[in-house]
């Protein structure tokens, strides 16, 4: 499959118009150190929470009407769920959600709220009952990230940046999951900003991404080393195909943050900057403040992937 251009990217940028928040690129001066620099990226501020209703309404806005009128089945730990709904819901598509038993109660709970319809699973479910549900009533299968109008959209966050980032801005921090919102941002800087670096952050504890670009090849983790990291958002045990070849293609390295380095910048960005990030969307801040040896460059972007935060978890974090 071909990667995401331009054409695509700008495409996507026009039909998520309205729907998405144009985030701001905020200057964080309490965050500089030495010469270095740090612009956030919110994405929390979406209607939903977090980047995924880029990539969700840019795919469902795309759909016939035909495969509207036969709904869609998705799955996800929480924000790719809550972004389908939200975009079934403003387009008028039934849509059905797989979600682990183990997401975020807000998660659930705000995905119910924009009317999908919500199975709860056990974790080694989530990745093969949509194909059922899909096969069993005709649904369309929206993909969290491996998908080029999944791709197209989330890679909306990077041609934002590159339209709002100060001339001196040289390298952009972006968390990794399945890897859709990294590609598409990645491709978004590298084609319209070459000269920036892009460097992706997960969790020591699901370090699929690095190990695999590292080797040059899709490697898996299992699920039940994925799932001990507190990153919720971030526990897939492999990076998509066509992400993947996006990775290669523009991504410049892939670095780690260790739990206790995650829950501090979540704690950090709620007291200093005075932002609500979830632990999936502190990662890439957190390679800011605690992998400066790793990282070259002087002025950072960062982008804090969403918000979608359990309020009792967050007051466990502050309470520190």
């Amino acid at each position: 499959m071909a990667l995401i251009g331009l054409e695509e990217l700008r495409a996507a940028q026009q039909r998520i118009a309205g729907v998405a928040v144009r985030t701001p690129l905020m200057p964080c001066p309490w965050a500089a150190q030495g010469d270095r620099a740090l612009w956030l990226k919110p994405e929390g501020l979406q209607p939903t929470g977090a980047f995924k209703i880029r990539g969700a309404y840019n795919r469902l806005a795309a759909l016939t009407e035909a495969e509207r009128a036969r709904g869609v089945v998705a799955q996800s730990s929480g924000n790719h769920a809550q972004a389908v709904a939200y975009a079934a819901q403003l387009l008028g598509i039934k849509a059905v959600i797989v979600m682990p038993d183990v997401s975020p109660t807000v998660k659930v709970e705000n995905t119910r709220a924009f009317g999908a319809e919500v199975i709860l699973v056990g974790a080694g479910e989530r990745d093969t009952l949509p194909a059922e549900l899909a096969e069993r009533h005709g649904y369309v299968w929206v993909p969290p990230y491996d998908d080029p109008y999944i791709i197209a959209g989330q890679g909306t966050v990077g041609l934002e940046i590159a339209e709002d980032a100060p001339d001196e801005l040289d390298t952009v921090l972006v968390p990794v999951s399945g890897g859709g919102l990294i590609s598409g941002t990645a491709a978004a800087l590298k084609l319209a900003c070459p000269g920036v670096r892009v460097i992706g952050v997960e969790p020591e504890l699901a370090a699929d991404a690095q190990a695999s670009f590292r080797a040059g090849e899709r490697l898996s983790w299992p699920t039940k080393d994925t799932y001990r990291t507190i990153a919720d958002g971030l526990r897939t045990p492999s990076v998509g195909v066509l992400p993947f070849d996006h990775i290669q293609a523009y991504v410049d390295d892939i670095v780690t943050v260790s739990e206790q380095e995650i829950r501090d910048t979540v704690a950090l960005l709620a007291r200093r900057g005075r932002l609500v990030a979830e632990p999936s969307g502190a990662v890439a801040p957190a390679a800011y403040f605690h992998r400066a040896a790793e990282l070259e460059g002087r002025v950072f972007g960062a982008v804090v992937s969403g918000g979608n935060i359990d309020p009792s978890l967050l007051a466990e974090l502050l309470s520190v």
